[in-house]
């Protein structure tokens, strides 16, 4: 995405939100503004442009940034009324809450043509959808105010011409516009209103952003929560509408139809493979929930009658029943927002649980959809990545196909809106979106053949390997569910802070191709190498007593030196490293309490 990029760490410290409203709360009481807001704000005010496109990833605080900017508005009597458009009905409820606790309260409750609100507030919050319906009244409530729009996941202006044409009419006397998006932009022919296109290398135009906040930064200022995912394999067999018997492993180089029968009968909640991701899903949370005791778990299902079968299978596995959100019920706003206020270990939705919608202790996820896009992936992993401490991991179980495993291992990727060029293969990571998601969320898979009497004959899942930071860990040969090997991943402390998620994953990797190869000669360490994996086993096991006890790694540190002497860790010979590694393993193998 083109445009202004937080600069590195050296952010001046964030100041407090300013007013709102002069009946806002006393100057310094607000909360600070995270560095990369600040970064923003600073920059919007003083450019003061009537557009500006901001990209943030989810969980980073778009709704923040966007609020500090009316109140700011607001406050210097740029503007006198605020319009927030957002994609869904309960996007408009989250604003009206988000904006009530900001000092900017929003009606969520007009519609376009309803006329006047209350003067208890500032701005109303409506749809893309509901703009569309009748633009022209919209259009005259911006004109008789000077007025803020801000466009939430701006992208929407694109899902069909109609929705562009009705936003450009609506808000185009605006006194400014706000546009806001955390998901990559796909590629169309539909240009998104407000928003500025240039061209690119190859002469086709793409978006350009005003400021930008990719997910590797928020993820080095602690802003996200690191995500694992574990994929799982494991054979599969199937019956096509012809009547043929396919057997296959998930994961394997296929073609496009079997893998998307493939994905289809892993789903299938009569076979074994989505019980016993389901089970193993549990037992990270379980995992999870030792050091966040709120730790929730989201599974994204294709269809109503899939996420009914998943809850039922949920219930056997953790023995608390599900919170089920259909994609139809009119009640889906109050069970999410239920299920966010209670500690409740599962939630299961269909759709209705994407782009926006804050559940803050959602730390396990999964993937269990036949929608394999990259604008519904990156809505699904923004569900669980917004850090609330510092340290908190989220994981994402995931089936092992490759796109998926692709859009994992390329979280970190900026995307632009790219205009002119037609999308002929799905399989394009900037394949429009619309018409793959509006089939995979029927009932019926994504292949034509899927319909008739394909039928999934039998299942079973083997996990494969971890997709972290852009690399891959796992154990050499099958790994059975259950395994001890299994649990090598499952239960990684669910307090880690990125670095050191890292650092135990390489260190699990090598320790476990250490023990496969005892039986083979092995190649004499030099020393340098030799001590590292010293080092790294030590730190990882201070790493292990800090999540256990609250000790500082420091304190641990200098409390082994003070009892077996020696240097600090860095110039340690092996022998004391060894020291120390073994008497931190006397402390934890004592009784608590």
């Amino acid at each position: 995405m083109s445009g202004r990029h937080l600069p590195g760490p050296a952010v001046p410290p964030s100041p407090a939100l300013t007013p709102a409203w002069p009946e806002r709360a006393a100057w310094g009481t607000a909360p600070l503004l995270r560095a990369w807001q600040t970064a923003a704000l600073t920059d919007y005010v003083a450019r003061a442009p009537r557009d500006f496109l901001a990209v943030a990833t989810p969980g980073a605080g778009k709704t923040t940034f966007a609020l500090s900017a009316a109140a700011e508005l607001l406050g210097r009597r740029i503007v006198d009324r605020v319009v927030v458009v957002a994609p869904t009905e309960h996007l408009k409820l989250q604003w009206a809450e988000a904006g009530a606790r900001a000092g900017v309260p929003l009606d969520p409750t007009y519609s376009a043509g309803s006329g006047k609100t209350s003067a208890d507030y500032v701005g109303v919050a409506v749809t893309y959808a509901g703009v569309s319906v009748n633009p022209l009244a919209m259009r005259i409530r911006t004109e008789r105010f000077k007025t803020l729009v801000i466009l939430d996941e701006v992208h929407h202006a694109g899902d069909a011409l109609s929705w562009g044409e009705a936003v450009r009419e609506a808000f185009e006397p605006a006194t400014r516009r706000l546009a806001l998006t955390g998901t990559p932009f796909r590629s169309d022919v539909n240009p998104i209103p407000f928003v500025t296109y240039a061209p690119g290398s190859d002469g086709i135009p793409r978006s350009v952003a005003d400021f930008t906040y990719g997910y590797g930064h928020a993820l080095a200022d602690h802003v996200v929560r690191p995500v694992l995912f574990l994929a799982y394999s494991g054979e599969l067999s199937w019956r096509t509408r012809a009547g043929d018997e396919i057997a296959a492993r998930l994961g394997e180089p296929l073609t496009k139809d079997l893998t998307a029968q493939a994905l289809r009968t892993a789903l299938d909640p009569t076979g074994e493979w989505i019980p016993s991701v389901l089970a193993a899903a549990d037992r990270r949370l379980t995992e999870v929930r030792r050091h966040v005791p709120d730790a929730g778990g989201l599974v994204i299902a294709t269809d109503q009658d899939s996420a009914r079968a998943y809850a039922a299978l949920l219930k056997r596995v953790s023995g608390e029943s599900p919170t089920v959100v259909l994609s139809d019920e009119k009640t889906g706003s109050k069970k999410i927002a239920a299920f966010t206020d209670s500690d409740a270990r599962w939630m299961v939705a269909v759709r209705m649980v994407s782009e926006g919608v804050d559940i803050p202790r959602l730390a396990v996820g999964v993937y269990a959809t036949s929608t394999a896009t990259p604008l519904f992936f990156a809505q699904a992993v923004g569900r669980f990545v917004r850090a609330r401490a510092r340290g908190e991991t989220a994981s994402i179980f995931v089936p092992s196909i490759p796109n998926l495993l692709g859009f994992a291992a390329e979280m970190e990727l900026e995307r632009d809106h790219v205009l002119g060029r037609r999308i002929t293969d799905e399989d394009d990571l900037y394949a429009a979106e619309q018409e793959l998601l509006a089939r995979a969320n029927a009932d019926v898979g994504a292949s034509d053949e899927l319909e008739g009497s394909f039928e999934a004959l039998g299942s079973e899942a083997r996990f494969d390997r971890v997709v972290y930071d852009g690399g891959e860990f796992g154990h050499e040969g099958v790994v059975h569910v259950g395994s001890e090997e299994e649990m090598d991943f499952l239960g990684i402390p669910g307090l880690l802070d990125h670095e050191q998620v890292r650092e135990l994953l390489h260190h699990r990797q090598r320790s476990r191709r250490t023990t496969s190869a005892e039986a083979a000669p092995e190649r004499e360490l030099s020393t340098h190498e030799q001590l590292a994996i010293l080092r790294r086993e030590l730190n990882g096991l201070v790493a292990a007593w800090h999540h256990r006890t609250g000790q500082a790694h420091g304190i641990t540190h200098s409390a082994l030196r003070k009892e077996l002497g020696g240097p600090a860790a860095a110039i340690a010979n092996a022998e004391q490293l060894h020291a120390r590694i073994n008497r931190l393993r006397e402390w934890a193998s004592r009784p608590t309490g």
